[in-house]
């Protein structure tokens, strides 16, 4: 089928990265010093990327592109190289699409193409569990009284989580602890890299977590959000990234899921770098 698609001119490209974080579905990568697209079946076509490409490098143009179609998009991937078929399966490994990656993989085969090296799957791990009626993921809130002062100075900081659970799969959208929240929105990553994340951001704050590139549900994450936005009244929405490209699906998620629930809801929004620092 014929669909618009991007393409990337690869003459002006200077590499930069800038289209990257524009990219939530995960299919732009710089490999080899150039931005590529390393994946048809996650790029919509819509171009959210252009706006950000200082050179120019990047167009929607319409051609022939399967509707996820696995072999037609290797038939696309397999010209340009090992480093970008190594990006392409491990990109489906990382948003769960098991039996698209063993088409891929038939498609090498059949096509007598060696396999790279790359990061295997967890075979053992076919897509997300179900976790309906698990114990674990029941809504809790949890009451926090502040932490006595002898123990703030003695240099311990006590947990400021205010509910359970904390992983946007888990959330059910129509949790009471949401009316008149404080929402921190927060990619994986941050807790362990910002070493006072309780104390600088949690405190008297609502948490949802997920990570943009290796979750799969994307679509899934925009309507479950736009549902806590529609039925809740939310006072705010602090939004906390880590400085990688990929993180920045964050933002796209919740500006899309705001979007869909018509609501205007303020917005802060901080990235911690590796290192541990906020920008």
């Amino acid at each position: 089928m014929k669909r618009k698609i991007i393409h990337i001119d690869q003459e002006k490209c200077t590499g930069c990265g800038q289209c990257i974080p524009d990219c939530p579905e995960g299919a732009l990568q710089l490999i080899d010093g150039k931005a590529r697209l390393v994946s048809d079946l996650f790029c919509d076509g819509l171009g959210a990327c252009i706006g950000t490409c200082p050179e120019g490098a990047i167009t929607v143009i319409e051609r022939e592109a399967g509707a996820y179609d696995e072999k037609a998009v290797m038939a696309n991937i397999v010209p340009q190289g090992p480093a970008v078929i190594t990006a392409h399966l491990e990109h489906l490994i990382g948003h769960g699409e098991l039996d698209l990656y063993k088409q891929a993989i038939e498609y090498l085969d059949e096509h007598h193409i060696p396999v790279p090296g790359h990061r295997q799957p967890d075979h053992k791990m076919q897509g997300h569990p179900s976790f309906a009626g698990c114990p674990g993921s029941a809504p809790r809130a949890i009451p926090r009284r502040h932490q006595a002062r002898s123990r703030q100075q003695e240099g311990a900081t006590g947990s400021e989580l205010r509910q359970w659970p904390v992983q946007l799969i888990l959330l059910n959208p129509y949790a009471g602890y949401f009316d008149n929240a404080d929402l921190l929105i927060a990619a994986d990553c941050v807790p362990f890299a910002f070493a006072d994340f309780h104390r600088e951001f949690l405190k008297d704050k609502i948490v949802i977590i997920f990570c943009p590139k290796l979750d799969p549900d994307i679509d899934g994450y925009i309507k479950k959000l736009s549902e806590i936005f529609s039925h809740h009244p939310i006072n705010s929405i602090t939004i906390l990234r880590m400085e990688v490209p990929c993180c920045g699906g964050v933002s796209y998620i919740v500006n899309q899921a705001m979007e869909r629930s018509g609501k205007k809801i303020p917005v802060k929004e901080y990235t911690i770098t590796i290192d541990g620092k906020v920008v």
